[in-house]
């Protein structure tokens, strides 16, 4: 039975209503009681008779009292929002056993925790980052032979201060997450999204135009849409009334002029629908090019999150890294997985079977293609999905098999005939396949 998140979502937003108004009179009544004890504070120390001072302490205990009352009501009904929340998730989601009492993440604690600091550093949380490799550091000790510790992030700092003056000590055991150039780049990635959600695209630009040669090695075309971002900037700017404010129309064919022709050989058809769409600026909107502007607006939010992505992805790839964060792409796999996983071995349990596959799982896991990054292949004579143990070789006439059936096939003989073509060859000559 599947779980009816729509409908859960629904139930808690039912039971969160008023809340937030509830929390922000609670604030306003501590407010309040602040306000008249200060009041209070104040006219007793102007006061010289201690009868007055008396007095007015004698005046504070109903409004303080009727304050904290009202404070306490406010926070009882939030109470209740929260018990009644928790009921609810406790009858949608039932505790379960998990499916097995091995902990793997005490066994890989130090991998975890690199984990975990490179995502928060992908993410851009530099201060969080600091934090969190201190208290792991504080958690597990330091070895003599390893006492570096982490000197990057303080408060005071700016993200590019704080990624460019120290390492990350123990917990890290990793060269790469020592690199103070690998550390000034993140900070670089997000001066540069940061201006991108400001709508200003010219640090983007600039960038790619740095690394124009890496980005056409790997056929990007992220250069050429930031480009093409910019110049339909400037052409808004006309139809918003900025164009006395470095835009419009004789900015964009400057701008066009300038950066277009490096593009021709790879986008002349959308260069040439850009340039006729001046002939439309009084009215873009009925032109042909409606569509082309629309989509590519810098000031629209699902732009901004196309272009962002793409920069991201673009500029994680030149540092050798996934535009995604392997914390996230693994825990989000995990997420999917593990209901399949606990029905799976509840199952067993009342079958009173065991689980007889060590090193896959024994039945598939509908993970979306974004998440699959190696080929599967099956061995046509075996017909057996390869491993690590077992990998795909292939032959000197090009078919492939599993090696365990390629080492059947020579048996007590240094030489083999391919089960599907005459060639013959030696085990020797046949090549591993890395998937």
């Amino acid at each position: 039975m599947e779980t009816d998140i729509p409908g859960l979502l629904n139930e808690l937003d039912h039971l969160a209503n008023g809340t937030t108004e509830r929390l922000t009179a609670a604030v306003e009544d501590v407010d309040k009681i602040i306000e008249i004890l200060t009041q209070a504070q104040e006219q007793i120390a102007e006061a010289s008779d201690p009868h007055t001072a008396s007095l007015i302490l004698t005046k504070l205990q109903n409004p303080v009292r009727e304050g904290f009352d009202a404070i306490n009501e406010d926070l009882r009904k939030v109470d209740k929002v929260r018990k009644d929340s928790v009921k609810v998730l406790n009858r949608t989601f039932p505790s379960r056993a998990l499916p097995t009492d091995d902990n793997a993440m005490t066994k890989n604690a130090g991998l975890i925790n690199r984990a975990i600091t490179w995502h928060l550093l992908r993410e851009g949380q530099f201060n969080v980052a600091s934090t969190f490799i201190q208290e792991s550091q504080q958690t597990d000790g330091v070895d003599e032979d390893d006492e570096e510790y982490i000197h990057i992030i303080d408060g005071s700092q700016t993200p590019e201060d704080n990624v460019s003056s120290g390492g990350f000590g123990r917990m890290s055991q990793a060269p790469e997450l020592q690199s103070h150039e690998l550390q000034e780049k993140f900070a670089t990635m997000y001066a540069i999204l940061s201006e991108l959600k400001n709508q200003n695209l010219l640090p983007a630009i600039g960038w790619a135009h740095q690394n124009t040669r890496e980005l056409e090695a790997r056929g990007s075309d992220l250069e050429f849409e930031l480009c093409k971002r910019q110049y339909i900037y400037l052409i808004q700017q006309q139809s918003r009334g900025n164009g006395g404010h470095g835009g419009g129309v004789s900015a964009a064919m400057h701008y066009a002029q300038s950066n277009f022709p490096r593009f021709a050989d790879r986008h002349a058809k959308e260069i040439a629908q850009l340039a006729s769409a001046l002939v439309f600026q009084s009215n873009l909107i009925d032109s042909p090019y409606a569509a082309l502007f629309s989509s590519s607006d810098p000031a629209s939010d699902r732009s901004f999150d196309d272009i962002a992505a793409s920069f991201t992805r673009e500029f994680c790839s030149l540092l050798g890294l996934s535009a995604e964060s392997p914390l996230y792409v693994a825990a989000t796999a995990g997420a999917i997985s593990l209901p399949r996983l606990m029905k799976y071995v509840e199952q067993m349990t009342a079958a009173r079977a065991s689980w007889t596959t060590a090193s896959e799982l024994a039945f598939e896991t509908p993970l979306p293609r974004s998440m699959i990054y190696h080929s599967i292949f099956v061995c046509p004579v075996s017909k057996e999905q390869t491993t690590d143990e077992n990998p795909p070789m292939m032959l000197p006439c090009g078919h492939v098999l599993a090696k365990e059936s390629l080492r059947n096939l020579v048996r007590s003989h240094s030489r083999f005939k391919c089960p599907y073509c005459p060639v013959e060859g030696q085990l020797r000559e046949a090549r591993q396949i890395i998937l």
